[in-house]
């Protein structure tokens, strides 16, 4: 029922393929429009907005090393280095 189509990029001006597979994903989700980006100028985009990540400094409420972590540490709460965050998820 779908063939392959190819598309312009409005990004970048390639060529992209939009499959066949694709465009019944697309009706199934009831998506009316063609994609106007190839997959990799999508995948700029995407991530184009994301900051930095900001890490924090904290010490490992297990073996006492610095360890680096994604969000603020607060008092009362334990952190763990990667060493010891892994031997205790193993489980």
């Amino acid at each position: 029922m779908y063939e392959d189509k190819t598309l312009v990029c409005k990004e970048c001006g390639n060529d992209f393929i939009f499959t066949a597979g694709e465009q019944e994903f697309f009706a199934e989700k009831g998506l009316t429009n063609e994609p106007k980006r190839c997959k990799n100028c999508r995948d700029s985009r995407k991530n184009s907005g994301r900051g930095e990540r900001v890490m924090y400094t904290g010490v490992c409420a297990t073996c006492g090393k610095e360890a680096k972590v994604p969000f603020e540490p607060r008092d009362g709460r334990p952190v763990y280095c990667s060493d010891c965050y892994a031997r205790l998820n193993q489980d």
